[in-house]
């Protein structure tokens, strides 16, 4: 609620046209979901709505791939880690293709492996294993096997590009387009699986409040560019926010 009354702030400081506000699976999924959703209409003034996957999944899409030439690599997937859920999203210039939502996220999986600090090699052999049983399964090999590219949108995806460029302070200009290889993700994953908790809050590029959850969102976007048979990602800033309001744009009023 105090995040929400800034955002208010904000949005009258800048008196915009419209205002958007899309609520996804953790309302979605929650038993007060919509007595949340009617705080945050009567309250801020904010018409939210929550969002069906299928919808999620498409804003998604659209936000991160809004800036992507005609003749770059297609299909692509779009890489989503959340706290609890990872989606991925394949799709070209005509639109979606192919889109799940998997039960793995950075939180959810830290919470149900890492009992160690830093974490035992063992908890994180389970923790890759799981990861990459889970994707394999929710993507068909076929869907795997049609991307050419990815692009990875969140927190672990931008966090791991400002630590590989050792940003300080972090710098979404240099962030937003940056190419993040396979080899060199697996390189961070490897040094912050290796660090304590307090360690990994300082280091470059870093958000420390991101450091208890890192290991596990790494280990999603290797193994998930493992299981697309991809080296590299694109890193993006834009993501359901910008579909959001791209869609926002274009509808009429």
């Amino acid at each position: 609620m105090a995040v929400l009354a800034q955002y208010r702030a904000a949005i009258d400081a800048l008196g915009p046209q419209r205002t958007v506000a899309v609520l996804t699976s953790a309302v979605r999924d929650a038993a007060n979901g919509p007595d949340f959703a009617r705080r945050v209409r009567d309250e801020f003034g904010l018409d939210a709505r929550t969002i069906a996957g299928d919808e999620e999944a498409r804003l998604t899409f659209r936000g991160a791939t809004s800036e992507r030439a005609a003749d770059a690599a297609w299909p692509v997937v779009v890489i989503d880690i959340g706290g609890g859920s990872t989606e991925l999203v394949v799709g070209d210039r005509a639109g979606l293709r192919f889109h799940v939502s998997t039960q793995a996220g950075a939180v959810r999986q830290t919470e149900r492996h890492v009992r160690s600090d830093p974490p035992a090699p063992e908890e994180l052999a389970a923790m890759r294993a799981e990861v990459r049983a889970i994707v394999d399964a929710a993507v068909p090999a076929d869907v795997r096997a049609s991307a050419r590219a990815a692009i990875a949108v969140a927190g672990t995806p931008t966090s791991l590009a400002a630590i590989d460029q050792k940003l300080d302070p972090y710098d979404p200009a240099r962030v937003h387009g940056y190419v993040l290889t396979l080899e060199r993700a697996q390189r961070a994953l490897d040094d912050l699986a290796a660090m304590t908790d307090e360690e990994r809050r300082n280091v470059a590029g870093l958000d420390p409040a991101r450091a208890p959850a890192i290991v596990a969102g790494a280990t999603l976007l290797v193994e998930a560019l493992r299981a697309f048979s991809l080296d590299s990602t694109e890193v993006s800033e834009h993501d359901i926010l910008r579909g959001a309001a791209l869609e926002a744009v274009h509808r009429t009023a």
